[in-house]
């Protein structure tokens, strides 16, 4: 590594230790103030706080890691640039491009921590901090409650259009792993109905893989007529071709950015976007989760070359240039998502567009600082 690659390195990377701690500590500090009341209400121990806590850091990282990268940039060639020394390293003819050199690898390195840590690590802490929480207040509520009556989800429905099956949930208790007034509807290819199942409760057992339905009945439909043939009562009844994941049901009520990498993949996997178009919204964040971590070079594309823009010009015009370049950069990453979740874009182009046209902005940029 030459003495200007070494230099500049170790000019950002003060800068960026201070401001990842800095954001690191604000983004903790206000997961407390929204989840400390809760876990104080629900007798967690000192120790099962800490837990939660360091759980919940990993998830931080694809949005504190960029905005660190950049603030820290910003600053520390910013300062460099004010004292002439940017200058002096172009006077011996070194280039923008060379002298940003280093930062171009962190950003590369930054890039594969976070898209190996997206894959792997935070879909894992991610879960694990929720579930965590949720054992934590589930064990508080269930000293004055029965343990179906904890964790209630109301009126869950589900779309299997692979099997033909419609399934309608009156309540799903996620701390039991209970469903309570469950109707299923089994369909022909063309939609018309000739079974439909109906009982007080089921579960899913996971040992045989099937649901297991409690008190309830089986009427068999004539699917030509939509007439009543058969009506037959059971007290309970293993139905080994039901082997929808009660996972994946509760995950597709939920928002998919509240989802983690791996529950967005369990539920593609599961459900085609072919077959159900509301996946589409799922497919797009997933796309979108996986290319988030290339916007550490983005930053480096837009931050250099606007940072080292006249000595005599206020560090606030580089800062605001900059706001302005990512507040378009994160509407235009909007825009696309919402082209995606409809189709009119494929999901994984949705997704890659905005970091390949920002990388375009920055190579006009360092073009322009020649």
């Amino acid at each position: 590594m030459s003495l200007f690659a070494r230099y500049i390195f170790k000019e950002w990377a003060t800068a960026f230790a201070l401001v990842i701690g800095m954001v690191l500590g604000i983004l903790v500090l206000q997961n407390m103030y929204d989840t400390l009341p809760d876990l104080l209400n629900a007798r967690a121990e000192a120790s099962a706080i800490l837990i939660y806590y360091a759980l919940s850091v990993p998830g931080y990282l694809p949005a504190v890691l960029p905005i660190s990268f950049l603030v820290s940039i910003l600053f520390s060639m910013g300062n460099l640039h004010r004292n002439h020394e940017i200058t002096a390293m172009r006077a011996t003819g070194a280039s923008l491009l060379r002298i940003s050199r280093p930062l171009w690898l962190v950003g590369l390195l930054l890039t594969a921590l976070l898209f190996y840590m997206t894959a792997q690590v935070i879909p894992t802490t991610v879960r694990q901090a929720r579930v965590y929480l949720e054992n934590l207040q589930y064990s508080a509520k269930e000293a004055a409650l029965d343990a179906k009556q904890v964790g209630l989800l109301y009126n869950l429905g589900f779309d299997n259009r692979s099997e033909d099956r419609l399934w309608f949930m009156n309540r799903f208790s996620s701390r039991a792993w209970l469903a309570m007034g469950v109707n299923v509807h089994t369909r022909t290819e063309d939609g018309r109905e000739f079974s439909r199942i109906s009982a007080e409760e089921a579960y899913f057992e996971e040992s045989r893989g099937c649901w297991i339905f409690l008190r309830g009945r089986e009427l068999e439909i004539d699917p030509l007529t939509g007439d009543e043939q058969r009506l037959l009562f059971f007290e309970e009844k293993a139905f080994p071709e039901f082997t929808e994941d009660p996972s994946i049901m509760l995950a597709m009520h939920k928002e998919p950015s509240e989802l983690s990498l791996l529950e967005l993949r369990q539920v593609i996997e599961t459900v085609p976007a072919e077959e159900n178009p509301a996946v589409n919204s799922y497919l797009t964040r997933y796309y979108s989760v996986l290319a988030a971590p290339f916007s550490c070079l983005v930053v480096v594309g837009i931050a250099m070359p606007l940072s080292v823009r006249g000595v005599r010009v206020s560090p606030m015009v580089a800062i605001s240039k900059c706001i302005a370049y990512f507040a378009a950069f994160y509407l235009f990453v909007s825009i696309c998502n919402i082209l995606g979740e409809r189709s009119i874009l494929p999901a994984i182009a949705a997704a890659s567009l905005p970091n390949v046209l920002m990388l375009l902005v920055s190579l006009w940029l360092f073009h322009k600082s020649r």
